[in-house]
């Protein structure tokens, strides 16, 4: 393998968002490291990779919201992809759609976890192999849910503005190594979203794309990979990506 390769690391990078980045660094002839939860899909994701594109690709396991696995996933780092220029926190949720009153305390955990504190541990791992990198790039993935606040959002949407504030925090506290910073703020993806959001309900997901043109995972993973892709004098701060008929994040116009 070539030394001089660069490396990006995409926290869940099984579906949506995370496999559509991982495929662009693929394309780009970037090696990868790519962490999920899901095994089997990560590793179809590593396959199909590897075969379209020849590059080294180390998988793993993890749950963001799990410091230790994280320690461990640092420590086990095989040396050859230790050379990291680019990390995508891409790993969230949503989990529920009710108002504060009703919500759920489980999902209010789950999102905390995985779109907080899993964004900050994972950041805090992997900046000191940043650091040793010439132009290194860190992407988070945040919302349009963290620009504005929507009907029954409340906690998600919460998260997302800390995953806004925490971009900006970063690439203050980045800029003298330098170490590039960029957020990526979405409105309606059509990915595993939804149905995650609403426990597995399929038809009820699904009805959340009906009569529009989403964005598509591949459109966030291009605008991404054009971000890193700047030169190095230039940093993009912020790009928030919208569906033609999403001109806000409450308010979508449907074909009737």
């Amino acid at each position: 393998m070539s030394t001089t390769k660069k490396t990006a690391l995409i926290t869940g990078a099984s579906a949506g968002i995370g496999a559509a980045c991982a495929e662009i660094f693929a394309k780009n002839n970037y090696n990868l490291v790519l962490l999920a939860r899901r095994t089997e899909k990560l590793d179809q994701v590593k396959t199909e990779l590897e075969s379209k594109y020849g590059v080294a690709i180390f998988s793993y396991t993890l749950d963001v919201r799990n410091q230790n696995e994280i320690e461990s996933f640092i420590n086990n780092l095989p040396s050859e992809f230790s050379n990291l220029n680019v990390l995508v926190n891409n790993a969230g949720l949503a989990a529920g759609l009710s108002t504060l009153e009703n919500g759920s305390i489980d999902h209010w955990d789950r999102m905390i976890d995985t779109n907080i504190k899993g964004l900050i541990m994972m950041s805090k791992a992997c900046i000191p192999l940043l650091k040793t990198q010439e132009n290194p790039h860190i992407i988070n993935i945040g919302s349009i849910a963290g620009k504005e606040v929507y009907m029954n959002g409340n906690v998600y949407c919460a998260t997302k503005h800390a995953v806004d504030a925490l971009t900006q925090s970063m690439r203050l506290e980045l800029s003298e190594y330098p170490i590039k910073v960029t957020g990526v703020h979405p409105g309606a993806v059509e990915t595993e979203f939804s149905i995650v959001r609403f426990d597995g309900d399929e038809n009820r997901a699904g009805q959340v794309y009906q009569g529009y043109d989403n964005l598509l995972a591949e459109d966030i993973a291009e605008a991404v990979f054009w971000a890193v892709s700047r030169p190095s004098r230039v940093n993009i701060n912020d790009l928030v990506i919208m569906p033609t008929a999403q001109p806000r994040a409450g308010v979508i116009h449907r074909k009737s």
